[in-house]
């Protein structure tokens, strides 16, 4: 049979808005080739490696470089990308066959073929967070021939196909001979290639000649990409107030992630706002390997300690920017539910010393990692610190840049409580907690018993019921703490068509209207 995911309609506002299901034709009367556009990112990314990292920096990034078997068309259902198709799957949900395109050569001239396809998917589930999480279920991973690839599982496992579409923690295609950990050689079949890396000014990338587009027309991530710009450099600007100055000033064709607040000041510029809604959410994650943050009682302290609503008004200032949302998913979705109210935006201090003072705790100092990069994060650090303090913690302050941060998380001997966030994925699994491997590393019973029911139920109906108890887990153990849901600005130039508001930017299929 074939598989197709199992998923339910998403919000009118993100089908229509984030990955612009119209072609090219209907937003710009015809596209030009040429030209080179800068883009302005929130930093040096920690890593080129798309297996290595589930930052998004690097996802949006690294997704022009590589490419997965699969991806997400603007309805978010799993598409295929350098598979032919949607893979065949056995009638008991454990096999599954995928034939791969032909004709698709890597950026160093080979031609790719399942040899490379079975050595980088081997790579992929001991490299990347995601490939970890689906690892203990694969039982095989082989070439059938050339064209075909078979993934054997030892029990069904139904995000397989999401996880292999995810673009960081990815499952990306690289050449056999050039694989390696760390990754040396960056090589892939995207639309462009990596020229120059020059750390901390800029990534230079260039179109690749050899690239075979899919069929038709673009669909989200997915479908034709057309590779009309001749580069494309990412430009690192760690600083928020210098990325809206530059994108006021016209600086940059695309300029990401800015503060809502800025929305005014961009408006009387040279670029134009791009926003994206519902984005995502931002969470707080806590370290339940070491340190404090291992005791329960403490963890539910700090939830209980934590006033939501005032971390989102300093974080975004106006509300038309933020929900208060303790639920993992706004409404809207199919795995929306009513159950985070019961513990959320409690700002309860007299409560939160209580609990704590339950755990007979020697030191009660709260180690923050936060990073200026992200400047709702840093400042929602600030807002909870405070909240901390008046339930009786001490807050040690680390503020660090976002590259030193990812690297910093892996350890759990330097952190108790980080900052990041994550846009709304079209299937739970793609959130980074269900990998005992991603920092947190939150592995309970409990969990393990919530997240197994859900993997591999085999309705919709099912993974619903499912997912409502594993946010029941998330509710009570506390892993992570959601802090609402918040929208995404971005600026463009007026010049720059073709680029629809997405989670993770993206520039083929994008040109500029006055190239030369």
């Amino acid at each position: 049979m074939n598989f197709r995911i199992l998923r339910g309609g998403l919000p009118a506002l993100l089908l229509a808005g984030a990955l612009g299901a119209a072609p090219l034709s209907a937003l710009c009367a015809e596209p030009v080739r040429g030209g080179t556009i800068s883009v302005a990112t929130i930093g040096e990314p920690p890593t080129l490696d798309p297996m290595a990292s589930t930052a998004d920096l690097v996802g949006i990034l690294t997704q022009h470089i590589f490419e997965t078997l699969y991806t997400f068309d603007a309805r978010w259902n799993v598409t295929p990308l350098l598979a032919d198709k949607l893979p065949d799957v056995s009638a008991d949900g454990k096999i599954y066959t995928i034939a791969l395109r032909q004709g698709i050569t890597f950026h160093d001239g080979s031609a790719m073929d399942s040899a490379d396809v079975v050595a980088s998917l081997k790579r992929w589930t001991t490299t990347a967070s995601r490939g970890k999480q689906a690892a203990p279920l694969i039982a095989g991973i082989e070439a059938v021939d050339a064209n075909t690839v078979r993934i054997t599982l030892s029990q069904p496992y139904a995000p397989l196909p999401a996880l292999l579409a995810m673009n960081n923690g990815a499952a990306v295609i690289l050449p056999a001979e050039k694989i390696a950990t760390p990754l040396t050689q960056f090589v892939g079949t995207g639309p462009y290639q990596l020229k120059a890396r020059v750390p901390d000014q800029y990534i230079q990338l260039t179109r690749y000649d050899g690239y075979e587009a899919r069929a038709g027309q673009p669909d989200g991530y997915g479908g034709a990409r057309k590779q009309y710009l001749d580069e494309i450099r990412f430009v690192p600007v760690a600083n928020a107030n210098t990325r809206v100055e530059s994108a006021v000033a016209g600086q940059f064709a695309y300029v990401d992630s800015l503060p809502v607040e800025s929305l005014d000041k961009l408006k009387n510029g040279r670029s134009d706002p791009v926003m994206l809604r519902p984005f995502g959410w931002p969470r707080l994650v806590l370290n339940t390997r070491q340190g404090i943050m291992s005791n329960l009682a403490v963890r539910q302290a700090v939830q209980m300690a934590l006033n939501d609503e005032d971390m989102l008004y300093a974080a975004f200032g106006n509300k038309n920017f933020y929900k208060l949302n303790g639920d993992l998913y706004p409404e809207g979705y199919p795995w929306a539910t009513q159950l985070g109210g019961k513990v959320y935006n409690k700002g309860d201090a007299a409560g939160a010393k209580k609990l704590a003072d339950s755990a007979n705790l020697q030191d009660r100092t709260i180690r923050i990692l936060t990073s200026q990069q992200y400047e709702f994060h840093y400042k929602m650090a600030l807002v909870a610190a405070e909240y901390l303090k008046a339930a009786g913690f001490k807050v040690d302050m680390q503020v660090v840049d976002w590259a030193t941060l990812t690297q910093r998380r892996q350890d759990p001997a330097l952190w108790d409580i980080f900052i990041t966030h994550s846009p709304f994925l079209p299937e739970p699994a793609l959130i980074d907690f269900p990998s005992k491997d991603t920092p947190g590393w939150w592995d309970t019973p409990r969990r393990n018993a919530a997240l197994q029911a859900f993997n591999q139920a085999s309705t919709q109906e099912a993974r619903v019921a499912r997912w409502a108890e594993v946010q029941q887990a998330v509710y009570d153990e506390v892993p992570f703490i959601k802090v609402g849901d918040f929208n995404a600005q971005a600026a463009r130039s007026p010049g720059l068509q073709g680029v629809v508001p997405a989670p993770w930017p993206y520039f083929w299929n994008a040109w500029k209207s006055n190239a030369k």
